[in-house]
């Protein structure tokens, strides 16, 4: 089953692009900042998610990995 079908899956696809997108913003700006439209643009509206909304974001990844590694 792919992560469009499966919510858990799409909800860990979804955090780990938040996460990645923060990470990599706060290690080189400049490659997710330049774009603002777009697919780039997509990018950058999660790393603005990672880094506003950090304490939600890390409860739902510390849910996820809960769920993934004794739900599952």
């Amino acid at each position: 089953m792919s992560a469009i079908f499966n919510f858990q899956s799409l909800m860990t696809v979804i955090l780990l692009l938040i996460c990645t997108c923060a990470y990599l913003r706060s290690i080189i700006p400049r490659l997710i900042d330049r774009q603002k439209v777009g697919l780039g643009g997509i990018f950058w509206k999660c790393a603005r998610i990672g880094e506003r909304k950090s304490p939600y974001v890390a409860v739902g990844c510390l849910f996820m990995a809960f769920t993934i590694l004794f739900w599952s």
